[in-house]
């Protein structure tokens, strides 16, 4: 079958499974989830040997350990995976949800009310662990899946996906079995063909580096939600505590710094800059932070990190608007508030900022003038995340203006509908 028509029948087959989703009731739902995870569990043994044999793959196309590492199975992480099917089946159902009631003059009601979006395609790197949580979310939520991760996966995503539908049917022989499919080639013609079937797929949700998102941005003909990097900032006001500012800057960059929601960058008000430049590079470079620094730091941070393995250097121009993931961080003085917010206007990605400041004037400015999806008052900027919002799981985080923005979890994969009931109402 030429690659075209193999994809268009995924989309066939895909719309069709969506519309089987939506007659299902939430205790279907919930009940096939929980089988899911037995199923993952019982399976564990197929997935490891299949999951090694992407390794090899992996091996042999020159994966980076970190990389390796996120391909990598374990007993452990399927049982996580297994416990993330069943936190999501404990979630509140969020397709029916009572959005807006209103009654005409004329006696007409209206409702608006929430409802699957259809057929969501996932297109991710290395980690087999998205097959699951991705196909989980959607299903919840009355989605059909189309998932396609990377080649050097595609073992492991096959038997996650196979495994999910066949202990779905062990509980509800009804479940339709479309509607959890993996893209089965590594062709990566695959994705624009995917991607042009307006006719069957309604959204593109990419998860990945920001190559592969801006590539499948440009090639869609589909919607797609996406963030394409997180370049974090937190700003130390000079209204700082200065020990909690450290506290965040800490935080923010060293509790997890391979996260899109870690900060790269450090905004210090001239006004505090030479009494906690000093005591932040001290304290990362416990951690052996590397920065990139302007002129102004480089002076006040130098004699704090000498003699530990943390390195500073000139920021080179384009560094501003780096996504590190990992022990980096840039350092720039400002003159006070409407510096910082020009700074992160001009340079940031739309994720995540903050303000630390014991001024609620100047909260109050920040919060209300930073555009990004998510903007917080002395806190962290790794608080992005869907559970810790307390949404449950999520899919991945937007910063997109239009739909989703911020942590998606289910009411992001819901769209909504109205409803009409009337008693014989025509239009005047």
């Amino acid at each position: 079958m030429a690659l075209m028509d193999e994809m268009t029948e995924l989309g066939r087959r895909a719309k069709a499974a969506s519309r089987e989703l939506a007659r299902l009731s939430v205790d279907e739902k919930n009940r096939c989830l929980r089988a899911m995870a037995d199923g993952l569990v019982a399976a564990g043994p197929r997935l490891l040997e299949a999951n090694a044999l992407d390794l090899e793959v992996g091996k042999s196309l020159g994966l980076t350990g970190a990389m390796m590492d996120r391909l990598a199975l374990s007993a452990d992480r399927i049982a996580a995976m297994a416990q993330g099917l069943r936190e999501v089946a404990d979630l509140p159902d969020a397709v029916g949800r009572v959005l807006d009631t209103r009654e005409r003059p004329n006696g007409l009601r209206l409702r608006k009310i929430t409802t699957p979006i259809g057929v969501v395609v996932i297109i991710y790197e290395s980690r087999p662990n998205v097959t699951a949580d991705a196909a989980s979310l959607c299903f919840k939520t009355g989605n059909a899946t189309i998932l396609r991760g990377g080649k050097e996966a595609l073992n492991s995503n096959r038997l996650i996906a196979e495994t999910l539908i066949t202990s779905a049917k062990s509980v509800l022989p009804s479940f339709p079995e479309h509607a959890i499919q993996v893209v089965p080639t590594a062709d990566r013609e695959a994705i624009p063909a995917l991607l042009s079937l307006t006719q069957y797929v309604d959204l593109c949700m990419p998860r990945g580096g920001e190559g592969l998102i801006r590539a499948v941005t440009e090639c869609s003909k589909v919607p797609v939600i996406k963030h394409y990097k997180g370049v974090c900032h937190v700003y130390v006001h000079a209204a700082a505590d200065l020990g909690m500012a450290e506290e965040i800057v800490f935080n923010a960059k060293c509790q997890r710094p391979s996260t899109c929601n870690s900060a790269e960058t450090v905004l210090v008000d001239r006004a505090v800059a030479a009494d906690f430049l000093p005591r932040m590079a001290a304290r990362l470079a416990t951690k052996s932070v590397e920065f990139h620094v302007d002129a102004e730091a480089l002076q006040l941070l130098t004699g704090a990190i000498r003699g530990t393995a943390s390195v500073a250097r000139a920021a080179e121009p384009q560094d501003w608007e780096t996504e590190y993931n990992n022990y980096i961080l840039n350092v720039a003085v400002v003159d006070g508030l409407d510096a910082a917010i020009h700074h992160i206007h001009r340079h940031g990605s739309g994720h995540s900022e903050a303000v630390v400041t014991a001024d609620s004037a100047v909260a109050d400015r920040f919060l209300a003038e930073v555009d990004s999806a998510a903007v917080y008052w002395n806190a962290s900027t790794r608080f992005t995340d869907g559970g810790e919002y307390g949404m449950g799981a999520e899919i991945g985080i937007s910063t997109d203006k239009i739909g989703a923005r911020g942590p998606m979890g289910l009411d992001e994969l819901c769209s909504y509908k109205w409803q009409g009931f009337g008693t014989g109402q025509v239009r005047a």
